[in-house]
């Protein structure tokens, strides 16, 4: 876990050194003329998973964090495509599954993702996207009954996402706020609401 923290700070220190010397008007370096940048992203969402378990499916709910790095490039002025990752913390939850009595799962997801945005209107600094994507989510659900045992159960399954923000573009770097839905098809579907705060730094 420090390793990861130092990392991250270490990231976010060099990005705006790199970002402070980019020309308002063109990238320091292009991709096959396309401008690169590198996001980073925070927020919260509500978790629910509905599981299935003794021929009773119950819904798993609970809030939790998310952490995104994302490597994108901008294709023009309005259109951005980029890949994702994203890491949650652990959703815990129990229900009484039949008679067996109450059950915990608790699940651990990863998200792999492919994401498209387009902006729109005519505003410099201050403009509305809309994003979707697609990709695969690494999950590991374990399900805990008292005084009996547990079972895991980890797969790799595909996974979608949908996006509705505001960005605010300051030429060197940018600031997102989104509104976001991910889904996850493992076991009756796992649904996911959330919302966003980020920073992208432009090169």
């Amino acid at each position: 876990m420090k390793k990861i923290v130092i990392s991250t700070l270490a990231v976010l220190i060099a990005c705006p050194a790199f970002a402070a010397g980019r020309n308002p008007n063109e990238s320091t370096w292009q991709f096959f003329g396309l401008d690169p940048y590198i996001g980073l992203r925070g927020g919260a969402s509500y978790s629910n998973l509905n599981y299935s378990y003794n021929d009773h499916k119950e819904t798993m709910s609970d809030t939790i964090f998310q952490g995104r790095a994302a490597l994108g490039l901008e294709v023009c002025d309005t259109v951005r495509s980029e890949i994702e990752w994203s890491i949650y913390s652990k959703s815990k939850d129990s229900a009484n599954f039949g008679n067996i009595g109450d059950v915990n799962v608790e699940t651990k997801m990863q998200t792999l993702l492919w994401n498209n945005y387009w902006e729109f209107g005519g505003y410099h600094i201050v403009r509305p996207f809309f994003g979707l994507g697609a990709g695969v989510a690494f999950t590991d659900v374990k399900r805990e009954i008292p005084n009996v045992g547990h079972h895991s159960e980890s797969k790799t399954r595909f996974s979608a996402m949908g996006a509705l923000g505001v960005t605010f573009d300051m030429e060197r770097f940018a600031v997102d706020i989104a509104a976001r839905y991910n889904y996850v098809d493992i076991n009756s579907g796992l649904h996911n609401f959330g919302g966003d705060i980020g920073i992208r730094f432009m090169f």
